[in-house]
Protein backbone atom coordinates (compact mmCIF):
# COMPACT_ATOMS: atom_id res chain seq x y z
CA UNK A 1 0.00 0.00 0.00
CA UNK A 2 2.88 2.34 0.72
CA UNK A 3 4.22 1.88 -3.00
CA UNK A 4 0.71 2.93 -4.06
CA UNK A 5 0.45 6.00 -1.92
CA UNK A 6 4.13 7.43 -3.50
CA UNK A 7 2.85 6.53 -6.74
CA UNK A 8 -0.25 8.68 -5.93
CA UNK A 9 1.34 11.55 -8.10
CA UNK A 10 2.65 10.39 -11.06
CA UNK A 11 5.50 12.04 -13.61
CA UNK A 12 2.35 13.60 -15.44
CA UNK A 13 1.61 15.05 -12.43
CA UNK A 14 -2.26 12.76 -11.77
CA UNK A 15 -3.36 11.37 -9.25
CA UNK A 16 -5.59 8.26 -9.11
CA UNK A 17 -8.33 7.75 -7.27
CA UNK A 18 -9.64 4.80 -6.23
CA UNK A 19 -13.12 4.87 -6.37
CA UNK A 20 -16.28 2.79 -4.91
CA UNK A 21 -19.73 3.49 -6.55
CA UNK A 22 -22.86 1.68 -4.58
CA UNK A 23 -24.94 -0.37 -6.56
CA UNK A 24 -28.75 -0.89 -5.57
CA UNK A 25 -30.49 2.19 -4.58
CA UNK A 26 -28.01 4.43 -3.70
CA UNK A 27 -26.59 4.20 -7.47
CA UNK A 28 -28.87 6.46 -9.23
CA UNK A 29 -28.71 9.35 -6.77
CA UNK A 30 -24.95 8.91 -6.47
CA UNK A 31 -24.50 8.38 -10.21
CA UNK A 32 -26.62 11.98 -10.35
CA UNK A 33 -24.73 13.49 -8.01
CA UNK A 34 -21.41 13.48 -9.75
CA UNK A 35 -22.80 14.31 -12.94
CA UNK A 36 -24.06 17.34 -11.70
CA UNK A 37 -20.99 18.31 -9.83
CA UNK A 38 -19.14 17.62 -13.39
CA UNK A 39 -18.10 14.11 -13.33
CA UNK A 40 -20.28 12.28 -15.36
CA UNK A 41 -20.51 8.50 -14.83
CA UNK A 42 -20.74 6.77 -17.77
CA UNK A 43 -21.91 2.80 -16.73
CA UNK A 44 -22.37 -0.85 -19.15
CA UNK A 45 -24.95 -2.89 -17.70
CA UNK A 46 -22.56 -5.44 -18.55
CA UNK A 47 -19.66 -4.28 -16.39
CA UNK A 48 -18.59 -3.32 -12.80
CA UNK A 49 -16.34 -0.39 -13.89
CA UNK A 50 -17.65 2.53 -14.94
CA UNK A 51 -16.17 5.55 -16.55
CA UNK A 52 -16.06 8.92 -14.43
CA UNK A 53 -15.09 12.20 -15.92
CA UNK A 54 -11.69 13.57 -15.15
CA UNK A 55 -11.61 16.76 -12.64
CA UNK A 56 -9.28 19.25 -11.53
CA UNK A 57 -11.66 20.06 -8.49
CA UNK A 58 -10.43 22.86 -6.49
CA UNK A 59 -6.64 22.72 -7.45
CA UNK A 60 -4.95 25.57 -8.85
CA UNK A 61 -3.41 25.50 -12.24
CA UNK A 62 0.03 23.70 -11.20
CA UNK A 63 -1.54 21.25 -9.21
CA UNK A 64 -2.27 16.85 -10.10
CA UNK A 65 -5.55 16.34 -12.51
CA UNK A 66 -7.60 13.59 -10.28
CA UNK A 67 -8.29 10.45 -12.34
CA UNK A 68 -11.18 8.26 -11.41
CA UNK A 69 -10.38 4.37 -11.32
CA UNK A 70 -13.96 3.30 -9.95
CA UNK A 71 -15.66 -0.40 -9.36
CA UNK A 72 -19.74 -0.53 -8.70
CA UNK A 73 -20.30 -2.85 -5.47
CA UNK A 74 -22.57 -3.54 -3.11
CA UNK A 75 -22.65 -0.80 -0.39
CA UNK A 76 -21.23 -3.17 2.21
CA UNK A 77 -18.10 -4.33 0.20
CA UNK A 78 -17.44 -1.04 -0.38
CA UNK A 79 -17.13 -0.28 3.40
CA UNK A 80 -14.82 -3.32 3.84
CA UNK A 81 -12.60 -2.37 0.80
CA UNK A 82 -11.90 1.39 2.41
CA UNK A 83 -11.28 -0.25 5.38
CA UNK A 84 -8.90 -2.56 3.76
CA UNK A 85 -7.10 0.32 1.81
CA UNK A 86 -7.78 -1.05 -1.44
CA UNK A 87 -10.60 1.62 -2.69
CA UNK A 88 -9.79 5.14 -1.35
CA UNK A 89 -13.33 6.73 -1.35
CA UNK A 90 -16.73 5.56 -1.82
CA UNK A 91 -20.12 6.12 -0.97
CA UNK A 92 -21.87 3.83 1.38
CA UNK A 93 -24.61 4.03 4.15
CA UNK A 94 -23.93 4.61 7.84
CA UNK A 95 -25.96 1.90 8.84
CA UNK A 96 -23.14 -0.88 7.19
CA UNK A 97 -20.20 1.43 8.27
CA UNK A 98 -21.73 0.77 12.12
CA UNK A 99 -22.90 -2.99 11.30
CA UNK A 100 -18.79 -3.79 10.02
CA UNK A 101 -17.33 -1.69 12.90
CA UNK A 102 -15.09 -0.28 9.85
CA UNK A 103 -12.35 2.25 11.21
CA UNK A 104 -13.22 5.30 8.08
CA UNK A 105 -13.29 8.76 7.61
CA UNK A 106 -16.28 10.44 6.80
CA UNK A 107 -16.09 12.89 4.25
CA UNK A 108 -19.37 14.23 3.52
CA UNK A 109 -22.97 13.29 4.25
CA UNK A 110 -24.94 13.72 1.11
CA UNK A 111 -28.28 13.60 3.06
CA UNK A 112 -29.57 11.53 0.11
CA UNK A 113 -31.61 8.19 0.67
CA UNK A 114 -32.25 9.19 4.32
CA UNK A 115 -33.32 5.36 6.46
CA UNK A 116 -33.99 4.40 9.73
CA UNK A 117 -32.83 1.05 11.05
CA UNK A 118 -36.03 0.02 13.08
CA UNK A 119 -36.60 -3.28 15.25
CA UNK A 120 -40.12 -4.28 13.89
CA UNK A 121 -42.59 -6.91 14.65
CA UNK A 122 -46.39 -8.16 13.99
CA UNK A 123 -48.84 -5.56 15.38
CA UNK A 124 -50.56 -8.47 17.21
CA UNK A 125 -47.07 -9.70 19.21
CA UNK A 126 -46.32 -6.49 20.15
CA UNK A 127 -49.70 -5.48 21.77
CA UNK A 128 -49.45 -8.73 23.57
CA UNK A 129 -45.70 -8.57 24.51
CA UNK A 130 -46.48 -5.21 26.21
CA UNK A 131 -49.05 -6.49 27.31
CA UNK A 132 -47.53 -8.68 29.28
CA UNK A 133 -44.70 -6.27 30.41
CA UNK A 134 -42.46 -7.23 28.18
CA UNK A 135 -38.79 -8.96 28.11
CA UNK A 136 -37.75 -12.44 27.29
CA UNK A 137 -40.30 -14.28 29.23
CA UNK A 138 -43.09 -12.24 27.39
CA UNK A 139 -41.74 -12.60 24.06
CA UNK A 140 -41.80 -16.46 24.84
CA UNK A 141 -45.00 -16.89 25.84
CA UNK A 142 -46.80 -15.02 23.33
CA UNK A 143 -44.52 -16.83 20.37
CA UNK A 144 -44.61 -19.62 22.19
CA UNK A 145 -41.08 -20.24 21.23
CA UNK A 146 -38.02 -18.78 22.17
CA UNK A 147 -38.31 -15.66 19.63
CA UNK A 148 -36.49 -15.15 16.58
CA UNK A 149 -35.10 -12.20 15.05
CA UNK A 150 -34.30 -11.92 11.38
CA UNK A 151 -31.59 -9.44 9.83
CA UNK A 152 -29.08 -8.67 7.16
CA UNK A 153 -27.31 -6.63 10.13
CA UNK A 154 -26.05 -9.65 12.36
CA UNK A 155 -23.86 -7.59 14.50
CA UNK A 156 -26.29 -4.39 15.19
CA UNK A 157 -28.58 -7.17 15.94
CA UNK A 158 -26.92 -8.94 18.50
CA UNK A 159 -26.05 -5.79 20.32
CA UNK A 160 -29.69 -4.98 20.34
CA UNK A 161 -30.99 -9.06 21.51
CA UNK A 162 -28.41 -8.76 24.22
CA UNK A 163 -29.61 -5.00 25.66
CA UNK A 164 -33.53 -5.64 24.96
CA UNK A 165 -34.49 -9.84 24.86
CA UNK A 166 -31.45 -11.73 25.81
CA UNK A 167 -31.57 -15.40 24.72
CA UNK A 168 -33.42 -14.23 20.97
CA UNK A 169 -32.21 -16.32 18.00
CA UNK A 170 -30.56 -14.52 15.59
CA UNK A 171 -31.42 -15.63 11.69
CA UNK A 172 -29.04 -13.80 8.41
CA UNK A 173 -31.55 -12.42 6.14
CA UNK A 174 -30.49 -11.99 2.60
CA UNK A 175 -32.78 -9.40 1.36
CA UNK A 176 -37.11 -9.25 1.63
CA UNK A 177 -36.03 -9.29 5.38
CA UNK A 178 -39.69 -7.98 6.48
CA UNK A 179 -41.51 -10.86 5.03
CA UNK A 180 -39.94 -13.73 7.77
CA UNK A 181 -42.60 -13.00 10.54
CA UNK A 182 -44.41 -14.35 11.78
CA UNK A 183 -43.66 -18.24 10.27
CA UNK A 184 -39.76 -17.62 10.38
CA UNK A 185 -39.10 -15.07 12.52
CA UNK A 186 -40.50 -12.96 15.59
CA UNK A 187 -39.18 -9.69 15.03
CA UNK A 188 -36.54 -7.95 12.57
CA UNK A 189 -34.05 -5.46 12.47
CA UNK A 190 -34.44 -4.03 8.54
CA UNK A 191 -33.66 0.09 6.92
CA UNK A 192 -36.78 1.84 6.37
CA UNK A 193 -37.52 5.05 4.27
CA UNK A 194 -41.43 5.16 4.56
CA UNK A 195 -42.69 2.85 6.66
CA UNK A 196 -45.26 1.62 4.20
CA UNK A 197 -43.31 -1.91 3.36
CA UNK A 198 -43.57 -2.68 7.02
CA UNK A 199 -47.04 -1.82 7.38
CA UNK A 200 -48.10 -3.41 3.75
CA UNK A 201 -46.43 -6.67 5.75
CA UNK A 202 -48.28 -5.70 9.28
CA UNK A 203 -45.45 -4.90 10.71
CA UNK A 204 -45.07 -1.70 13.58
CA UNK A 205 -41.86 -0.10 14.81
CA UNK A 206 -40.64 -1.27 18.06
CA UNK A 207 -37.37 0.66 18.12
CA UNK A 208 -35.42 2.96 16.38
CA UNK A 209 -31.64 1.97 16.33
CA UNK A 210 -29.75 4.29 13.87
CA UNK A 211 -30.36 7.07 11.05
CA UNK A 212 -28.46 6.41 8.43
CA UNK A 213 -28.08 8.06 4.80
CA UNK A 214 -25.55 8.17 1.31
CA UNK A 215 -21.91 8.65 2.72
CA UNK A 216 -18.90 9.63 1.29
CA UNK A 217 -16.22 7.85 3.20
CA UNK A 218 -12.26 7.43 2.90
CA UNK A 219 -9.69 4.70 3.50
CA UNK A 220 -7.01 6.19 6.45
CA UNK A 221 -4.70 5.62 4.14
CA UNK A 222 -6.02 7.64 1.53
CA UNK A 223 -6.22 10.34 3.64
CA UNK A 224 -2.64 9.86 5.23
CA UNK A 225 -0.87 10.53 1.71
CA UNK A 226 -0.93 14.09 1.05
CA UNK A 227 -2.01 13.79 -2.78
CA UNK A 228 -5.21 11.65 -2.51
CA UNK A 229 -6.28 13.60 0.96
CA UNK A 230 -6.35 16.80 -1.76
CA UNK A 231 -7.99 15.05 -4.18
CA UNK A 232 -10.62 13.83 -1.65
CA UNK A 233 -11.16 17.22 -0.48
CA UNK A 234 -11.67 18.53 -4.19
CA UNK A 235 -14.33 15.66 -4.66
CA UNK A 236 -15.75 17.39 -1.13
CA UNK A 237 -15.90 20.58 -2.32
CA UNK A 238 -17.63 19.86 -5.77
CA UNK A 239 -20.42 17.57 -4.33
CA UNK A 240 -20.52 19.98 -1.47
CA UNK A 241 -21.36 22.71 -4.08
CA UNK A 242 -24.31 20.22 -6.26
CA UNK A 243 -26.00 19.50 -2.46
CA UNK A 244 -26.05 23.64 -1.57
CA UNK A 245 -27.43 24.58 -5.19
CA UNK A 246 -30.10 21.85 -4.35
CA UNK A 247 -31.53 24.00 -2.08
CA UNK A 248 -30.97 27.43 -3.01
CA UNK A 249 -31.99 29.49 -6.20
CA UNK A 250 -30.92 32.45 -7.56
CA UNK A 251 -33.62 35.40 -6.78
CA UNK A 252 -33.25 38.58 -8.42
CA UNK A 253 -35.48 41.72 -7.65
CA UNK A 254 -35.39 45.41 -8.84
CA UNK A 255 -36.29 47.87 -6.01
CA UNK A 256 -36.10 51.64 -5.95
CA UNK A 257 -33.27 53.41 -3.91
CA UNK A 258 -35.58 54.35 -1.33
CA UNK A 259 -37.11 51.41 -0.38
CA UNK A 260 -33.15 49.56 -0.56
CA UNK A 261 -32.32 48.67 3.15
CA UNK A 262 -35.60 47.80 3.74
CA UNK A 263 -36.10 44.72 0.98
CA UNK A 264 -32.49 44.15 2.05
CA UNK A 265 -33.38 43.84 5.57
CA UNK A 266 -35.91 40.46 5.35
CA UNK A 267 -33.61 38.33 2.19
CA UNK A 268 -32.03 35.32 3.51
CA UNK A 269 -28.58 34.89 2.20
CA UNK A 270 -25.25 33.01 2.26
CA UNK A 271 -23.39 36.30 3.49
CA UNK A 272 -24.34 39.50 1.86
CA UNK A 273 -26.69 40.09 -1.18
CA UNK A 274 -24.88 41.50 -4.47
CA UNK A 275 -26.34 44.97 -5.21
CA UNK A 276 -26.06 46.62 -8.37
CA UNK A 277 -26.81 50.41 -9.24
CA UNK A 278 -29.57 50.97 -12.03
CA UNK A 279 -30.81 54.52 -13.56
CA UNK A 280 -27.99 56.44 -12.34
CA UNK A 281 -28.75 55.07 -8.64
CA UNK A 282 -32.67 55.65 -8.59
CA UNK A 283 -33.02 52.12 -8.51
CA UNK A 284 -30.82 48.69 -7.80
CA UNK A 285 -30.85 45.34 -8.52
CA UNK A 286 -30.33 42.55 -5.84
CA UNK A 287 -29.48 38.99 -6.46
CA UNK A 288 -29.50 36.57 -3.47
CA UNK A 289 -29.28 32.57 -3.25
CA UNK A 290 -32.53 31.96 -1.15
CA UNK A 291 -33.44 28.40 0.01
CA UNK A 292 -35.95 26.64 -1.99
CA UNK A 293 -38.38 26.23 0.88
CA UNK A 294 -38.59 29.98 1.95
CA UNK A 295 -40.07 31.34 -1.34
CA UNK A 296 -43.62 30.90 -0.50
CA UNK A 297 -43.53 33.52 2.43
CA UNK A 298 -40.52 35.48 1.32
CA UNK A 299 -41.43 36.26 -2.20
CA UNK A 300 -44.93 38.06 -1.27
CA UNK A 301 -43.00 39.65 1.65
CA UNK A 302 -40.82 41.26 -1.04
CA UNK A 303 -43.75 42.52 -3.01
CA UNK A 304 -44.32 44.47 0.24
CA UNK A 305 -41.37 45.38 0.53
CA UNK A 306 -41.46 47.36 -3.15
CA UNK A 307 -39.68 44.47 -4.94
CA UNK A 308 -40.45 44.50 -8.85
CA UNK A 309 -38.93 42.58 -11.46
CA UNK A 310 -38.67 38.98 -9.35
CA UNK A 311 -37.21 36.41 -11.49
CA UNK A 312 -36.12 33.04 -9.96
CA UNK A 313 -33.42 31.06 -11.35
CA UNK A 314 -32.12 27.18 -10.88
CA UNK A 315 -28.58 27.15 -9.21
CA UNK A 316 -26.45 24.14 -10.48
CA UNK A 317 -23.24 24.37 -8.44
CA UNK A 318 -22.97 26.62 -5.65
CA UNK A 319 -19.42 27.41 -3.54
CA UNK A 320 -20.05 28.94 -0.44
Amino acid sequence: MGANNEGAANASNKVQIMLGLPKGRMQDQAVRLLGDAGLPVVIDEREYRPKVGNGAGAYPKSAATIEYSTKLLKPQNIVEMLASGSRDVGFAGADWVCELGADLVELLDTGMDPVRLVVAAPEGVVREVKARGGGTAAWEAVCGRTPVLASEYENIAQGWIRANIPGTKFIRSYGATEAFPPEDADLIIDNCATGNTLKANGLVILDTIMTSSTRLYASKAAMSDKAKKEAAESLVLLLKAVLEARRRVMLEVNVNADLLEQLVSILPCLKSPTISPLDKGKAYAVRVAAPKESLAELIPEIKRCGGTDIVVTALSQLVP
